[in-house]
């Protein structure tokens, strides 16, 4: 009786344009292109191959070894708990040092949602990248590459606003940081591109039907692609706040 193939899996993503490369790749290693997901900006590629069996008496042997690995660890680290327990509770003050830890709050992690979005305020990059003179400044790129998926915020106003090719709802936003507007000099050339008035996600006490150039925004936004040859920095909308 033939046994059943078992696939391990493999996802990647790839900046738009790059999927022929990134597919050639890994077909090469033996992968299969199993679904092709097409974003704004990337692209997510899921792959599969077979995994290779082992031999029966390798996989005996390393079942074995596991199991006697598990006991030995198990028996040491009951010893060590044991022994670190006591020498704890014998030391002067132990029970009170014991109940004030169990009161403390943990710290917040690196995870947490107020260490995810990037601002002027933590992260000393992305101020010095607001204030840049020149939209070409070659730390914009690195700034896409390090963060690119992460979100930023940053109080800024619409330079420019056109429609998106024949579309007649739908906009290419030129962003500025600052409150000039189309008068904006400094800091990168940030692009929506593509989006409708309600993928910029308006936030505020009073909602407006429309935008235009010069309005003022709190923008929330997913860190895209820098395009070197247009100096244009891509990002794309989470939420947008009247200022």
């Amino acid at each position: 009786m033939a046994e059943e193939i078992t696939y391990e899996y493999k996802t990647v993503q790839t900046v738009r344009g790059t999927d022929g490369l990134v597919i050639s790749k890994m077909r090469n290693e033996g992968w299969e292109l199993v679904e092709q997901t097409q974003g704004r900006l990337r692209s997510t590629l899921d792959f599969r191959r077979p995994k290779k069996p082992l031999p029966r008496l390798l996989i005996g042997t390393a079942v074995g070894g596991l199991v006697i690995l598990a006991i030995v660890i198990g028996v040491a680290a009951a010893f060590e708990d044991s022994g670190a327990k006591e020498g704890e509770s014998n030391k002067p003050g132990a029970a009170t040092a014991n109940a004030e830890r169990s009161a403390s709050p943990s710290p917040a992690t690196p995870g947490s949602a107020a260490a995810e979005v990037i601002t002027s305020q933590n992260n000393r990059e992305l101020a010095a990248l607001l204030k840049t003179p020149d939209s070409c400044d070659s730390a914009i790129p690195d700034f896409a590459t390090k963060y690119t998926g992460r979100t930023v915020a940053f109080d800024g106003s619409i330079v420019h606003m056109a429609p998106h090719g024949d579309y007649h709802t739908r906009y290419d936003f030129l962003l500025g940081p600052g409150d000039k507007g189309p008068k904006t000099v400094t800091g990168p050339a940030f692009k929506y591109e593509d989006v409708n008035i309600l993928d910029l996600n308006l936030t505020g006490t009073e909602i407006p039907s429309g935008v235009h150039a010069g309005d003022r925004f709190r923008f929330v936004a997913e860190v895209g692609e820098f395009n070197a040859k247009q100096c244009l920095f891509f990002l794309e909308p989470v939420s947008t706040h009247i200022r």
